[in-house]
């Protein structure tokens, strides 16, 4: 039986696009998912300004986090993601990992759910950094294994869902956005 999924969706983006720059790119791909009779959109971030991945890698990212609800399974929705990304110019075959880009939408997660199992996703969670840009997974790892990591993720999710909890770490997006702010 087929049931509704709430999903979480980061979008970034640091070069320009056809249609303008980053928040521009940003909007529209906002516009084009509220435009599938199968997605609903139950919230946005603010746009946030962020310094590039590694520090140098390029011009500074506009991020942003949604929340969605669908009936489509994960896998579907990263179709989905990736059908936008593209239609907004995204060629994913241009660059290796946390290249600069028009635009990125990452699931981040749906609901409650571990894929493509706990220790899986546990062995990417701990993946060292070095590795993290070098390999790719090959399935769809949710909760994303690094979001605990990253604050352009957490500061936009903290706007719209600071009570989701990560179903393994056990904390939630508010405590696991302190709980990095506190590291630095």
């Amino acid at each position: 039986m087929t049931q509704v999924i709430d999903y979480s969706v980061a979008l970034g983006g640091n070069l320009p696009s056809a249609l303008g720059g980053p928040a521009e790119t940003l909007r529209a791909a906002v516009s084009i998912l509220h435009s599938y009779q199968d997605i609903t959109i139950t919230a946005l971030s603010r746009f946030h300004r962020t310094s590039a991945f590694p520090p140098g890698s390029g011009p500074d990212f506009v991020n942003a986090t949604l929340t969605l609800q669908s009936m489509l399974v994960p896998e579907a929705m990263l179709a989905r993601l990736h059908e936008v990304e593209a239609e907004l110019g995204r060629r994913r075959e241009d660059g290796g990992r946390w290249q600069a880009r028009p635009v990125d939408l990452d699931l981040i997660a749906a609901g409650d759910r571990v894929l493509p199992d706990e220790s899986v996703q546990q062995a990417w969670r701990a993946l060292a950094p070095g590795d993290q840009a070098r390999r790719a997974p090959e399935a769809l790892i949710l909760p994303h294994p690094r979001m605990q990591d990253r604050d352009f993720v957490l500061a936009p999710l903290a706007e719209i869902a600071p009570g989701w909890r990560h179903p393994l770490i056990g904390r939630t997006v508010a405590e696991m956005l302190g709980d990095l702010r506190n590291k630095t």
